[in-house]
């Protein structure tokens, strides 16, 4: 399994491509880190970088990153629409797979040290990794920005690491603030306004820190203060959620900057209607939004679901329609085409041809089956053959759910679909499993056998991968089985109209439930664990006969739809 980091330093440089594309770089001298994504931007002049990589090694991709940039940006001669206080402003560890947060802190922490030390730039520690807990908010570390850093030699400025007082090459290099967090979307909501004002106070509506009471609510109004002192504040309306508003030159247009900082708390769904709400309040119309850097997959299926809900719509759809409607829904492209490959973060980490079976159309996949490989074989045809019965019963619910007068039923049929379509894309990974686990096999045939040793782990690998080969197809005809519930609901419940396709897809499922039996039988001749090997073949028989009587079952009703 991968163990991967990401990690998303921003840059206090937007205009100079040149300078840009120098800092970026750097990260692919360290091996195992891969570069993501490069996001500028003008008016804030600002880049926001991403790369990830293992634990072992995306330390030092990062403190090359904040060496480079420290020597290419001068902060003396900053200038940007976004807070910042230094050459590398940010740079926060996040964890994607396989490693946890405090992996993410003692990388954090470790380079904080070195950043320190080796480069004399000051910083502290943020979020997951700071030591001292009212510096977990970035807002306190970086309060007063670049022009207030005269606070390093003061007792409550005082840095985690690095020099204590504003010298001269911390002038030119500022602080920065380094960081563990849980994945946080910076997003931004476009207006129909060139007013920063207007947007400020759109955001301030949103924000979780809301505004400053003011008496009489007006903006001239005398701060209000608690008992000790402190301005009182009228919270927004969504928790986790930071914002100001800014106006972008380069679009021409007002935008509420946001970070959503927890996204099971507000996701970006419900911070984008909000938006549209509260600009709606004030005369102001939302035209589309952006989000900075990558985006996790789940957040574009989740803004889908969610949309297509309020329309009463079917959930049950593929992942790639459930892109394009959260890139619509959202107005993701309204500055800016938006491409999914190159922004969402699953896309950009995934293995190049790990499904090289189904990447194939259909005809080349037809063509690989009749060559005279062994694989792809019945085992994978299978799997294919219930992917096509699922998706015929998916289908099926998803007319059913958009059917004229049923409107009070959808919510019963989008819950198939859903089911359905899970079906089919647990299917759909085992076509290229199946011929996966059959090449394993012949690997291991083809190990030496000089030697007793040789010969001892050449069986015990292929007694492995045997056992790994009948797991597979075990899995399809479970799976393929389980689908069934889907075609047999359509066919008692579904549009009429469509019963033919129910029945189809019936078919396909039960021919895969026997199919992918057929290949764990034949390879369970081979296997010398007699005990796993009954308990199989006894497992088979029972999906057989289910399979059969609930195809039976289906088929009937087809026939009953179809004399009546």
């Amino acid at each position: 399994m991968q163990r991967l980091i990401e990690c998303v330093p921003n840059i206090s440089e937007g205009r100079r491509p040149e300078i840009i594309n120098a800092v970026a770089s750097v990260v692919e001298t360290v091996e195992g880190c891969r570069l993501l994504d490069v996001d500028p931007g003008k008016s804030t002049n600002r880049t926001v970088i991403t790369f990830v990589g293992p634990p072992e090694t995306i330390g030092e991709a990062a403190f090359r990153l904040i060496k480079k940039a420290s020597e290419l940006i001068d902060m003396s001669k900053h200038s940007g629409e976004h807070p910042r206080m230094g050459a590398t402003d940010v740079c926060p560890f996040v964890p994607i797979a396989g490693v946890i947060m405090d992996d993410c802190i003692k990388v954090a922490r470790d380079l904080g040290e070195r950043v320190g030390k080796e480069l004399e730039i000051p910083g502290y520690f943020y979020e997951s990794a700071a030591i001292h807990p009212e510096r977990k908010n970035l807002a306190i570390c970086r309060k007063g920005e670049y022009e207030g850093l005269a606070k390093l030699s003061t007792d409550e400025g005082a840095p985690d690491f690095g020099p204590k007082d504003f010298n001269e090459k911390v002038q030119k290099t500022g602080a920065t603030a380094i960081g563990a967090r849980d994945f946080l979307i910076a997003y931004n909501i476009n207006i129909n306004s060139t007013s920063s004002r207007r947007a400020n106070a759109v955001a301030f509506d949103i924000r979780e820190a809301g505004r400053i009471t003011r008496e009489g609510g007006k903006l001239s109004g005398k701060v209000l203060k608690d008992a000790n002192g402190e301005p009182l504040r009228t919270p927004g309306s969504l928790k986790s959620v930071k914002g100001i508003g800014w106006y972008i030159e380069e679009y021409g247009i007002a935008q509420l900057s946001l970070n959503l900082t927890d996204l099971n708390v507000t996701p970006t769904h419900i911070a984008f209607d909000e938006a549209c709400e509260k600009a709606r309040l004030r005369g102001i119309r939302v035209t589309g939004s952006e989000i900075v850097g990558l985006v996790p997959l789940k957040v574009l299926i989740e803004a889908a679901d969610y949309f297509l809900k309020k329309q009463q719509r079917s959930t049950g759809i593929s992942e790639s329609e459930k892109i394009k409607i959260a890139v619509k829904s959202l107005g993701l492209d309204d500055l800016a085409p938006f491409n999914p490959e190159e922004r969402v973060i699953e896309y950009l980490i995934r293995e190049e041809g790990q499904y090289p079976l189904l990447e194939k159309n259909l005809r080349e996949f037809a063509e690989e089956t009749a060559s005279e490989s062994p694989a792809p074989g019945g085992g994978s045809i299978s799997a294919y053959a219930g992917s096509l019965g699922a998706s015929l019963s998916t289908m099926v619910a998803n007319l059913s759910a958009n059917k004229r007068g049923w409107d009070d039923r959808w919510e019963v049929f989008s819950d198939w679909a859903d089911k359905g379509q899970n079906f089919q894309t647990q299917l759909l990974a085992l076509v290229d499993a199946d011929t996966a686990a059959f090449n394993k096999i012949i690997d291991a045939y083809g190990m030496p056998k000089d030697s007793e040793e040789e010969k001892e782990a050449r069986v015990e690998a292929i007694q492995s991968a045997t056992k790994h080969a009948i797991e597979i197809p075990m899995q399809v005809a479970e799976i393929a089985y389980a689908a069934m519930q889907v075609a047999e609901a359509m066919a008692q419940t579904g549009n009429p109209n469509s019963i033919t396709d129910t029945g189809v897809g019936a078919m396909c499922l039960r021919t895969a439930v026997i199919g992918a039996v057929l290949n764990a039988r034949v390879n369970a001749n081979d296997l010398k664990d007699d005990d796993y090997v009954s308990s199989i073949l006894a497992r088979c028989e029972d999906l057989v006969s289910n399979a059969c009587k609930k195809e039976v079952e289906i088929l009937a009703r087809v026939d009953e739809v179809l004399g009546s």
